[in-house]
């Protein structure tokens, strides 16, 4: 009987082209060369696997190919007796079969040993028919003992696949190919049959290892990955040989094959808790990933590490120097990696050891051909900033050295630093007065605006007494050059003007006044004239804005204002404080007036010739609001309190909402809640064993890896997804069960037939709109008066994008005539493909710039509480709110707040939300949104129309 467990084999492409007939095929087969016969049996194999198998083709290859010597058409021959139907219509073997196996038969005595390992390899393939292979089987073992290790090996797996599946065929098996292994010299053999103990015979499999215990390290990689598989199988068991395999295990630690060193301390985690064997495998993982090449080895090795790092943190505390040896790799993925694993087992023992090595590899950082040391430079000071916050006792030692790369020409790097002065400014009062003082000094060496702005709040906060306000105040005129600014540069223009007039003669001034008429065509056709005076002043006013400047006065000239406010907020904080602190009346009044020159010499320049762009609005209203509190010193408290003590404590409330932000998320990941059926078994820890790390076992991650342990949904689930296609008043009734798996959208389509006649050749056709491709189109059905039919199709989706399937149902009516009824349309909702995520306020504002599609969505609705339409935003969207609660807390009638999404797709979604409350109650403003691409942007903003009709958050 054949097995009714039939193979499966790959359908190939049949070429339209030529369809030859059986009577062709023959004729091929009987005249033609090989060339031809290669051909010919290569066309019929396509035709069997493709549903068309013509029998009637097997004798004349049976008579015309099978006698062939040509090794090509033997390896042919196989597939073709791979894929042939070999039982009649009652399920008996064919007699042609008989000459096959006859044929077989010869080839496993052939002088040639490659056919002989073809053929047993082939053997392989039709395991399951026990008929064809019973008269092999003697054959097959007399190969065993064949002189070439290609027959051996092949041999082996020849008897293993017939005794997995018949094992009354060769019922001595485990004996006979136990006595092969210990004959045996040659490794792949060797392996091989060892496999088949593990496989069909464990009990010898382990005799076996422990009759070569003490040669087990110098053994072949292959057969060393096959006794440590068989280790752990056997350690499932409460195996009594278990200290033997941990001590075999820690040899094979020492190994030169990384696939075995890798596989053994994975094994050694789980047989043994010993502090020791821990320590051991961690430190051939660490080893692994210093030594490895392939960058992918070492992520996977360093997750490893970091799983055994969770579990058992203090005993690796040790290892933490030859961790930090794996920084030296050049792949940042890698280096980012290392560096999580290294912050967390930094403890306050070895803080320092770990702060040294991190500043030493930032000076490297500073090498010409130091390899990715922009990226590498920012990670250091992202990390070295972790660890000072968390160790208080380091944060003097580095913040100084940190400090040398706020002049740094990669800006994050700078503003990373910068970042990590604030914070520690505020968290560490003893050391303001050093690190104002080292900021004071370093103005000069900064180069970016951002930082320029960050170093300027921070000296305007944290500046406090007399003699370093007026020390800030001189090198902030140094960084600005003279004051005033516009009249220093008309200055310089005139000057200009006065030597190159001086140096011209009176026939250049002759020439100058003959060309000063010269006509010129414009653009739109139309004749203007051009005067050899406004060429050259425009030549001389652009040589006067290229002209070497100190740095804080280029980026004012160069149109940055937001950083001459930020500069003008900066000097109001230090002359209110310097009014506080100071009895010297004149001494205050001249700091104020000096402060009120810059800023007003700033508004002049800004609206002058001199500048790039000019000056803004809101910049312009600061720095005038900077100018009359200046001006008001002593009539306005209220305004000096929010100058002088509202936005330090805004900073400090924005950190310690920061440390509750990760403290919650630490402590979310730490318990995670897990929930369980009423008829799941319990289970007592006290009662179970805790020796060893959860065993690897790779069939249950197989099951899980092709989705047999998921759950089943529920009815009640089932029915909320199904949409009607039909009407109940159509000849057929249609209704479609819609699931998203993953990447793919299944459709389960019900059809009733509601008419007494019978409907043939009906057809479903689907069409699709947007990201969305059909991946088989269903068959032709016929269907009964009254009567059902389930059909299934499969569509792709290949990104976040809202997408329609509509379609038709068509089939014969009366007399050949086509009828046809139209479906409704099924919208794919893309919130199953969008997930909230979360990303720091940088890489929000970097993708922000980066990203160019944007779709602004009108708000006006009736909720009257901003916060309560954020919510409502972010239920109906999938979205995160990045914005820190503190910072949309309190009674406000304006809310602005960033969103954060992220699809399957790997695609990002950023949206921000202003609004405002109305006098009537409403709210009305609009929400941005921006993406890489336009149709995650275009369904996100439908969304949220489509949500604003209802004052009721959406379901999704």
């Amino acid at each position: 009987m054949a097995s009714s467990d039939s193979s499966c084999y790959t359908v190939v492409l049949e070429s339209s082209v030529e369809h030859p007939s059986t009577a062709e095929l023959r004729s091929c087969l009987e005249k033609g060369s090989d060339e031809v016969k290669l051909d010919t049996l290569r066309k019929i194999i396509i035709s069997t696997m493709n549903g068309n198998p013509q029998p009637a083709l097997m004798m004349p290859i049976i008579q015309y190919v099978l006698p062939s010597r040509n090794k090509q058409l033997k390896k042919l021959l196989h597939f073709y007796w791979e894929v042939c139907p070999k039982y009649d219509d009652n399920g008996k073997l064919k007699q042609e079969m008989i000459l096959v196996v006859n044929a077989i038969r010869n080839d496993l005595q052939h002088p040639n040993e490659y056919i002989r390992g073809a053929t047993l390899r082939f053997l392989q393939k039709i395991s399951k028919d026990a008929e064809l292979l019973e008269p092999l089987v003697p054959t097959c073992r007399s190969c065993l003992e064949h002189r070439h290790s290609y027959v051996r090996k092949n041999a082996v797996f020849a008897i293993f696949s017939i005794y997995r599946e018949f094992e009354n065929l060769i019922p001595d098996a485990p004996e006979l190919m136990y006595t092969f292994l210990v004959a045996e010299t040659d490794s792949t053999c060797k392996r091989n049959a060892f496999v088949f103990l593990a496989q069909c015979a464990m009990p010898k499999a382990v005799e076996y290892i422990l009759s070569i215990y003490d040669t087990i390290s110098s053994l072949d990689e292959s057969l060393q990955m096959s006794i440590i598989e068989v280790i752990r199988l056997d350690c499932k068991s409460d195996s009594a040989h278990k200290s033997r395999y941990i001590r075999c295990i820690f040899e094979l630690l020492e190994t030169s094959s990384h696939a075995v060193k890798y596989e053994a301390a994975t094994t050694l985690t789980t047989l043994t808790q010993n502090p020791a064997a821990i320590k051991a495998a961690a430190s051939c993982f660490i080893n692994l990933v210093i030594k490895e090449s392939d960058n992918n080895v070492k992520l996977i090795v360093l997750d490893r590490l970091e799983s055994l790092r969770s579990k058992h943190g203090h005993i690796l505390d040790g290892l933490i120097e030859d961790i930090l040896q794996i920084l030296s790799s050049a792949d940042m993925e890698v280096r980012r990696k290392a560096m999580s694993i290294i912050l967390s087992m930094t403890s306050s023992r070895n803080v320092e050891e770990v702060v040294l090595f991190l500043k030493k590899q930032l000076l490297k950082t500073q090498e010409a051909d130091f390899e990715k040391a922009p990226e590498y430079r920012q990670l250091l000071i992202q990390s070295i900033h972790v660890t000072a916050v968390k160790f208080s006792e380091v944060a003097a030692s580095v913040v100084h050295a940190l400090m040398e790369f706020l002049g740094d020409s990669n800006n994050p790097s700078a503003l990373d630093v910068v970042s990590f002065v604030r914070e520690v400014v505020e968290k560490f009062p003893h050391l303001r007065v050093t690190i104002t003082e080292k900021l004071i000094s370093t103005l000069s060496e900064i180069k970016s605006g951002k930082v320029f702005r960050g170093v300027l709040w921070i000296l305007g906060e944290y500046v406090e007494t007399t003699a370093d306000i007026q020390s800030t105040m001189r090198e902030i005129r140094k960084v600005l050059g003279e004051i005033p600014i516009l009249a220093s540069e008309q200055r310089l223009l005139d000057v200009a003007s006065t030597e190159e007039g001086a140096g011209e003669g009176g026939e250049d001034k002759d020439k100058e006044k003959a060309a000063a008429s010269r006509p010129r065509v414009l653009a739109d056709g139309t004749y203007a004239t051009e005067t050899a005076y406004s060429s050259t002043t425009s030549a001389r006013l652009e040589a006067v804005k290229a002209a070497s400047k100190p740095p804080l006065r280029t980026l004012l000239l160069g149109g940055d204002f937001f950083t001459g406010s930020v500069l003008a907020a900066a000097l109001t904080k230090l002359v209110l404080r310097f009014a506080e602190k100071s009895t010297d009346v004149a001494a205050v009044n001249t700091l104020r007036a000096e402060s009120m020159l810059i800023m007003t010499s700033i508004i002049r320049v800004g609206q002058s010739k001199f500048v790039t762009v000019h000056i803004d609005e809101d910049s312009n209203e600061r720095i005038m609001n900077c100018i009359q509190t200046l001006s008001e010193l002593e009539t306005q408290p209220a305004v000096q309190e929010v100058f002088l003590k509202d936005t330090k404590a805004a900073y400090s409330k924005m950190l310690g909402a920061q440390e509750k932000f990760a403290a919650d998320k630490k402590a979310s990941e730490a318990t995670k809640a897990t929930i369980v059926q009423v008829d799941d078994l319990l289970s007592f820890r006290q009662f179970t064993k805790k020796t060893a790390d959860d065993a690897i076992d790779y069939d249950e991650d197989l099951g899980r890896a092709t989705g047999a342990g998921e759950q089943q949904e529920d009815f009640m689930s089932n029915l909320s997804r199904i949409s009607q296609l039909t009407g109940f008043s159509d000849p057929i009734y249609a209704e479609a069960y819609v699931k998203m798996h993953g990447f793919d959208i299944l459709l389960d389509v019900l059809l009733v037939n509601q008419s007494a006649n019978t409907l043939q050749n009906l057809c479903l056709d689907f069409a699709t709109l947007g990201d969305l491709k059909i991946v088989e189109r269903p068959s032709v059905f016929t269907i009964a008066p009254h009567g059902f039919q389930s059909i299934k199709a499969t569509i792709k989706v290949s990104s976040t994008e809202t997408g329609v399937i509509f379609g038709s149902i068509i089939w014969e009516g009366p007399n050949l005539s086509e009828a046809c009824v139209i479906l409704n349309d099924i919208h794919i909702d893309i919130m199953d493909y969008i997930k909230p995520a979360y990303c720091n306020e940088a890489q929000f504002r970097s993708m922000w710039t980066e990203f160019e599609w944007e779709n602004r969505v009108n708000v006006s609705s009736s909720v009257s509480d901003p916060r309560e339409y954020l919510k409502h935003v972010m239920q109906a969207t999938n979205m995160s709110c990045l914005t820190p609660e503190g910072a949309t807390s309190g009674d406000c009638d304006f809310l602005s707040a960033n969103m954060y999404a992220r699809s399957l797709f790997g695609e990002d979604a950023l949206a921000n939300l202003s609004i405002e409350r109305t006098e009537a109650g409403g709210i009305t403003g609009h929400v941005r949104i921006r993406s890489k691409t336009q149709g995650i942007a275009l369904s996100l903003g439908d969304r949220i129309t489509m949500s604003q009709k209802d004052k009721k958050p959406l379901t999704v």
